[in-house]
């Protein structure tokens, strides 16, 4: 399987001196780290703008400025664990069934060794063959959810594999632990009026945006480490459960979404869990003038990173 290829697009010249996520060592593969980074630069599962094929290459370059010790959870995941980029998978831009092969087998390889990927996207259909690669070496996963759509739908102009379509299909693939799995952050409007009852009838615990305004998430959290358990879960975030003012960058913005504390609360209150994995996705530079989203991308993946097992305070 190859990784390595050129960091955010395969139209790039071999790593072409671009910058690696967080200033981390590029490593040829996941052997011998505790968590690794790698890119997945794809956006042809995209219903309506592309552009995230360029998210992994933004968000490493917005990564730059963060620094190794997080202040408020007082950890510095660098300290505790072996962490490098491992680089871009290297999907096929023409075909979104046969990239979705790729990613799996790639994920495969990856989990061969004991590591946590992070995932950086990319659009969200890359999550279900991650979790097919994950069921391999962990069974049915709990899943926490971040998003401003539920992802649910059967079919998308008449597809089953689509941006749309990865929880769908990872119920239908026995993929999930039903009784935990939570949604958070999901609104605005839909196809029907049950898009957002079937994943209820499913087991999933889905807390609608509204359900949060003007909230912390503290309290919520609480209540979902406690639904998690020990068992492993996976951590999906959809760049989009933020409200547009916080990261206009995606292809699918929605009104009334999380603010950034809100985002940070979510990830922070993740802290204890049996982490196996995680992804942040939809990233779309054309539309993130600023660097604003990937800046708000790379931090929310810093987090995940101060969350994993194994992550200690300093003394």
């Amino acid at each position: 399987m190859a990784f390595n290829q050129p960091l955010g697009g395969n139209d790039m010249p071999r790593f072409g001196g671009l910058p690696t996520m967080m200033r981390l060592p590029l490593q040829e593969t996941a052997k011998g780290l505790d968590a690794c980074f790698v890119g997945i630069p794809m956006d042809i599962g995209t219903s309506h703008r592309s552009g995230t094929r360029f998210g992994p290459r933004q968000i490493r370059a917005e990564s730059a400025m963060i620094r190794p010790y997080n202040m408020w959870s007082k950890v510095s995941p660098f300290d505790s664990l072996q962490i490098a980029d491992i680089g871009d998978i290297a999907i096929d831009t023409f075909d979104l069934k046969n990239s979705v092969k790729i990613i799996e087998e790639a994920y495969d390889e990856i989990l061969e060794h004991n590591v946590i990927p992070l995932g950086i996207g990319g659009d969200h259909t890359l999550t279900y063959p991650i979790l097919r690669a994950i069921r391999k070496k962990h069974g049915p996963v709990g899943l926490i959810h971040v998003d401003a759509h539920a992802d649910i739908n059967d079919l998308m102009f008449g597809e089953k594999i689509a941006h749309g379509t990865p929880f769908r299909r990872a119920v239908e693939d026995d993929l999930l632990d039903l009784n935990r799995v939570v949604q958070i952050g999901v609104r605005a409007t839909g196809y029907e009026a049950d898009d957002f009852d079937w994943p209820r009838k499913q087991g999933f615990r889905v807390v609608q945006a509204e359900e949060i305004w003007y909230k912390s998430l503290a309290p919520l959290m609480g209540e979902v480490r406690e639904q998690m358990g020990d068992s492993p879960v996976y951590i999906s975030f959809d760049i989009d459960s933020f409200d547009p003012a916080f990261a206009p960058g995606t292809g699918t913005t929605e009104p009334g979404g999380l603010t950034s504390i809100q985002g940070i609360e979510a990830i922070r209150g993740c802290v204890g869990l049996n982490i196996v994995g995680c992804d942040l996705v939809e990233v779309s530079p054309p539309y993130d003038h600023t660097g604003a989203t990937a800046n708000l991308a790379a931090n929310i993946l810093f987090e995940m990173l101060c969350v994993l097992p194994g992550v200690k305070p300093r003394a």
